[in-house]
């Protein structure tokens, strides 16, 4: 019989053939709840020679492929693989339909079943089954079939290596995803984006960075994709050097034609700090804007402390004819937020069931966040308990936090216990309570914090701060000493000091919640990373530049006074870019308006 003749047999065949699928699923998941195990498989193998016998030749990958439930389909696949005349490609079908499906892991049921069948997996199952890990963040399963691929001989298919690589990568293994780029004989653009991408998204943008000069220097050129792994790891470092390399990049190959890229572009300007050419960015477009355009430019005004702007903005975006979702509202409430326009986010968030917009509980977190800041704890923990869905941890945290903030002891050990009983370690959930008595200096309160966090081996993040200077990053610690030109940077801090204390600088040891004295106290507070970064800035730029500097924590008080009394005295732009928002310190005043 030859092809055509098939395909017309099969598609008269098709609708027979699911008709009675449909009645075996129905009678299987009748017998299955309805009658005893023993005789549920004697009526299985009933069924299965009925079917078998009237349709032996005839497919039945259709039903697998529509099939949403991974219980009916591998019913199908045990039907499938027992028949005896298939073809050893179609037992790829359903395991790439999982792959591609809600539940991608379901895939791993369908390999299973291939295995034990009269077909065996070949490069294409691997490659399914390796797409279906990546969705799943399968990390186990990946090595799993990594070995299957060795055991196979096939690895030395260079599609196959690079879907096994993209898998690692998206899984989080990115030493796995390394050892396997370096392995390949011969590298395409998939390969190298989904290592840099990666990279990017992995939290180790200066390795994604390195590698995205690598390609531009080899004969490998980027392409959208590549770019936008690239601009990721500018933003997360904050390195706007490299990130304007990229963009010129984009622009001489007509890469800001593609509206996710210019997209990107303007998230990394915003995670910059350079807000002007974000809003640049997204004027000069040329192609139409989506909702994430509109959500990444409101969301920069939000993180540059611009409420006013955001919430025009946010108007316009109506005006435009573009439907505000979920993320437009959270963005416009984070603006609300970081400028302490309370009656105005309360406002849009009581507005959102006008839209037909769903409050989710970042949206709520946002309103706490809000109501905590400025000082309203007790609304704040009204809509925590009126919430129509369980607080998660976040949202007890952001309580805690505004508890810390406020010095309400009796809100922050309640926001505390919340936390205990939802099982939360998170190592700031102590360090804000413990900082709470240690303002109160209640010591022993401190202690026990303390002793606790031991018991549970919990461990305090280290604050740390980088800044990029000619393309390169240079990372500070608390009291670090690592720097080559450490020394200078010191005698920096030295000389800062004793100019702002002309100015009537005091240290506010208050924020150094230690038992120890004011003079350690105040040498504590002169090495802060943020302090460090800053240091070096100023001996390692020109005058009247900008300085950038990236802190994983929040920045302390005492920074903040002298990051704004150092913009007045030596004449710099400084840019901080810390866990929640920026600060943009300019002639002695700060962005936020001393509201963070």
């Amino acid at each position: 019989m030859n092809s055509t003749a098939r395909a017309h047999n099969r598609a008269a065949g098709k609708s027979t053939v699911v008709d009675a699928l449909k009645a075996y699923y129905c009678i299987i998941i009748f017998a299955h709840t309805m009658i005893p195990r023993s005789l549920y498989h004697h009526l299985n193998e009933i069924v299965y020679v009925h079917l078998s016998l009237c349709f032996w030749e005839v497919r039945v990958l259709d039903v697998v492929e529509r099939s949403a439930s991974f219980w009916a389909s591998s019913h199908s696949l045990r039907l499938l693989f027992r028949l005896r005349n298939y073809e050893e490609d179609e037992g790829n079908v359903p395991i790439g339909f999982h792959s591609q499906h809600h539940h991608p892991i379901n895939a791993a049921g369908c390999y299973l079943l291939m295995s034990r069948a009269p077909c065996r997996p070949d490069a294409l199952t691997c490659s399914f089954f390796l797409k279906a890990c990546a969705r799943a963040l399968a990390r186990f399963e990946s090595l799993q079939i990594h070995a299957q691929v060795v055991k196979s001989g096939f690895d030395a298919d260079v599609l196959l290596q690079t879907t096994l690589l993209d898998a690692y990568a998206k899984c989080g293994d990115l030493d796995g995803a390394r050892k396997v780029f370096d392995k390949m004989s011969k590298r395409d653009i998939a390969c190298w984006n989904a290592l840099i991408s990666g990279l990017a998204q992995g939290n180790q943008p200066y390795e994604a960075l390195k590698l995205f000069g690598e390609m531009t220097e080899s004969s490998m050129m980027p392409n959208e994709v590549t770019v936008l792994g690239a601009l990721a790891a500018c933003a997360q470092l904050g390195a706007i050097g490299e990130g304007e390399r990229v963009i010129d990049y984009i622009r001489s190959n007509r890469f800001d034609e593609n509206v996710i890229v210019c997209n990107a572009v303007i998230d990394m300007y915003a995670k910059c700090g350079m807000v002007e050419k974000a809003l640049i960015a997204f004027d000069g477009m040329r192609c139409r804007r989506s909702i994430i355009t509109w959500n990444t430019m409101i969301m920069a005004f939000a993180m540059d402390g611009n409420g006013e702007k955001a919430l025009e903005l946010f108007r316009r975006m109506s005006r435009d004819g573009t439907t505000p979702d979920d993320v437009t509202f959270l963005a416009a409430l984070c603006a609300c937020n970081h400028t302490g326009m309370v009656d105005e986010g309360v406002r849009l968030f009581e507005s959102m069931e006008k839209h037909n917009v769903r409050r989710n509980m970042k949206h709520y977190g946002s309103v706490v966040d809000l109501l905590g800041r400025a000082g309203k704890l007790n609304k704040a923990f009204e809509i925590t308990e009126s919430m129509p869905m369980p607080p998660d941890a976040v949202l007890w945290q952001t309580l805690l936090g505004a508890s810390k903030t406020h010095g309400d002891v009796e809100m922050a050990e309640r926001a505390s216990r919340k936390l205990v009983e939802m099982g939360s370690s998170a190592c700031g959930d102590f360090v804000l309570l413990s900082n709470v008595y240690a303002a109160h200096e209640r010591w022993g309160d401190v202690g026990r914090v303390r002793d606790a966090m031991k018991q549970k081996d919990v461990k305090k993040v280290p604050g740390f701060s980088y800044t990029e200077m000619n393309g390169a990053i240079f990372q500070f610690y608390n009291g670090d000493k690592s720097h080559p030109r450490w020394r200078d940077i010191y005698k920096k801090i030295e000389e800062i000091t004793l100019r702002i204390r002309e100015f009537g600088y005091e240290a506010e040891t208050n924020y150094v919640l230690h038992d120890i004295g004011d003079e350690e106290k105040e040498n504590a507070l002169c090495y802060h990373s943020e302090k460090l970064a800053l240091a070096f800035g100023l001996i390692s730029t020109k005058e009247g530049s900008p300085i950038n500097i990236n802190k994983n924590l929040r920045i302390c008080g005492d920074c903040h006074v002298v990051m704004k009394l150092v913009s007045k005295l030596y004449d710099r732009e400084i840019i901080v870019r810390d866990r929640t928002r920026f600060h943009r310190f300019k002639e002695g005043s700060c962005s936020c308006k001393d509201f963070w």
